[in-house]
């Protein structure tokens, strides 16, 4: 099985959380993990899986308003929790992406996001939308949307990774016959 993981991030979390997640498909075959910035439809036409994920900003998905504020926030020199910004971070984001997108002709698909603890009600959930937008372009998805979360510093919490991992383990363990693992 041929995975791609595409994420969108702004700090690192996401990144590491869709590293994670190829982490746990790899069990099961091989696994790209790339920027939203490069997912180029030949990528995604190559895989048998794909997988997307980005930050929850302002209940949502990204918008160039929210990215910039996120990179403004990073640039302040005594931030209150020292963000660095992650090396892929400039650039369009997922939603601008799945604009773009062409269609997923039935391929298999999940969105996963990061978001701050707390009910989602609340915090809203950028895999909703991720999800609703791989749907929109012929994508089947085989999971409903997921979250990890971060605490208020926008660092991941603990133990998110490892379970991002089970993750994305348990999304390829259904799809790939027992005889070929």
């Amino acid at each position: 099985m041929r995975t791609l993981v595409v994420y969108e991030s702004m700090y690192g979390n996401t990144h590491a959380i869709a590293e994670a997640i190829a982490d746990g498909v790899r069990a099961d075959g091989e696994a790209r993990v790339v920027p939203v910035r490069d997912a180029a439809d030949e990528l995604v036409a190559w895989a048998d899986l794909v997988i997307v994920g980005g930050p929850t900003h302002a209940h949502g998905m990204t918008s160039p308003g929210s990215r910039k504020s996120a990179v403004e926030t990073a640039a302040k020199p005594d931030g209150w929790n020292q963000l660095t910004l992650d090396p892929a971070a400039d650039g369009a984001g997922i939603r601008e992406w799945l604009e773009a997108l062409g269609a997923g002709k039935g391929t298999r698909a999940a969105a996963f996001d990061t978001r701050v603890h707390g009910p989602a009600l609340l915090t809203g959930r950028a895999s909703s939308g991720i999800a609703k937008g791989l749907r929109n372009h012929g994508f089947k998805l085989v999971a409903g949307p997921e979250s990890f979360l971060v605490d208020m510093h926008s660092r991941l919490m603990t133990g998110e990774q490892e379970r991002a991992t089970r993750w994305g383990a348990g999304l390829v363990v259904d799809l790939v016959p027992a005889d070929s693992r």
